[in-house]
């Protein structure tokens, strides 16, 4: 059994938290799956009102759910930023070459989704939420291509990867400039004051992770005060994190980095993503109209994630491949990505948090769960089927 507490102790050769996912089978998103069917049991069973009862009761001046969405999701996105920085600087996505097909394919896959659902809720007051079906869940994909075994060739799963990365790097963007509500520049300003430090702190070669991380702290509150999404500054943070580039070798034991990021994956993977999905992902089907699953958010949601998202990353590698701006996958079939194309739909973390900051009545939050639900069920299921019938013709054809 995993044991988070290991990760802390000092290793020789701490693994980089996408080579872990990618060697212990994408175990994160196979837990998740069984957090989000959890909360969907409870929501739907004699102790739904307790779970909605406990999630709103308040710890200080948070709520439960509050402290779960804008206090541990920091420390998610604090991954994200290290994931981001680290593929940038030391990885997948060091070169310009090698940023041109994920990145492609990434932009494709936002777009796409955003315009299907705003076809379906184009200006009303539900078009704040066009940015719900645009991001793919990492864990949960990789997840189901694990359920998958040897039938996937293992350059879709680094391909998955890119992209997801390059995915998670445009939602944070998108949250800070379009969900971000009225602000408070004495808050703000402390926050600049704080980014100082830690930038202070990075060119003075500071390597010792508790001056960033009682920096990051501080950035937390202030930003969380400021107006801006609490959850910003973990991605703040993770940019000043010291990094020691080493290519091709990237267990460095010296770089900071990757210490804070290998301590933090198992936590991530096995603690707050799960918290987080049995906390946003219960949804009371008993006594909902049934008009809320042909509602617009619900069909925006779940046709965005479902068409939008194999419709864009597809047509990015197609064309990228016919103009010869990138190469195909090595040992990947035009129907293999095509069936990873699909698991992209897979939208459940990242879709789940932007659905709470757009909308915060009970029935649109009710359609946008129902609608990334559906979506990425759909998704993982028609996604699955597709790479098995391709490895199933392929063995046909030999």
């Amino acid at each position: 059994m995993n044991d988070p507490s290991s990760a802390l102790r000092p290793r020789s050769r701490p693994l980089s938290a996408i080579r872990t996912i990618l060697t212990n089978d994408a175990a994160g998103g196979i837990v998740l799956m069984a957090a989000a069917a959890a909360a969907l049991a409870v929501a739907n069973s004699p102790l739904a009102e307790g779970y909605h009862h406990a999630l709103h009761l308040h710890l200080g001046p948070l709520s439960l759910l509050h402290w779960i969405n804008d206090g541990l999701m920091v420390v998610f996105f604090l991954m994200v930023g290290l994931e981001i920085k680290r593929e940038a600087l030391d990885g997948r996505l060091r070169t310009w070459p090698d940023r041109v097909l994920p990145g492609l394919a990434a932009a494709a896959g936002m777009i796409a989704p955003a315009l299907v659902y705003l076809a379906f809720n184009a200006g009303g007051a539900t078009a704040r939420g066009w940015a719900i079906p645009a991001a793919t869940d990492i864990a949960f994909a990789l997840g189901v291509l694990a359920l998958l075994g040897p039938r996937v060739p293992i350059s879709l799963k680094v391909f998955l990867s890119a992209v997801a990365i390059v995915d998670d790097l445009g939602a944070v963007i998108i949250i800070a400039l379009f969900y971000t509500g009225s602000l408070d520049i004495t808050m703000l300003a402390a926050a600049a004051g704080v980014l100082a430090l830690l930038f202070a702190l990075n060119r003075l070669g500071v390597r010792t992770l508790l001056p960033y991380l009682a920096a990051g702290l501080a950035l937390w509150f202030f930003v969380l005060r400021s107006g801006v999404h609490a959850t910003v500054a973990g991605v703040l943070l993770a940019l000043f994190i010291p990094i020691r580039p080493s290519p091709g070798r990237p267990e460095d034991t010296t770089s900071p980095l990757h210490r804070l990021e290998h301590g933090l994956s198992p936590w991530v993977s096995f603690l707050i993503v799960p918290v987080f999905g049995f906390a946003n992902a219960g949804v009371t089907l008993l006594g909902l109209p049934a008009r809320a699953l042909l509602d617009p958010v619900t069909l925006g949601v779940a046709l965005g994630l479902f068409l939008g998202k194999q419709a864009g990353i597809f047509a990015a590698v197609r064309l990228a491949v016919a103009t010869g701006l990138a190469t195909r996958p090595s040992g990947a079939s035009w129907p293999q990505i095509y069936g990873v194309a699909l698991l992209c739909g897979i939208g459940f973390t990242m879709s789940l948090f932007i659905g709470g900051l757009a909308f915060t009545d009970g029935l649109h939050e009710t359609e946008t769960k129902l609608g990334v639900l559906g979506g990425s069920l759909l998704s993982g299921i028609v996604g699955a089927g597709v790479l098995l019938l391709a490895r199933r013709t392929a063995r046909e054809r030999v």
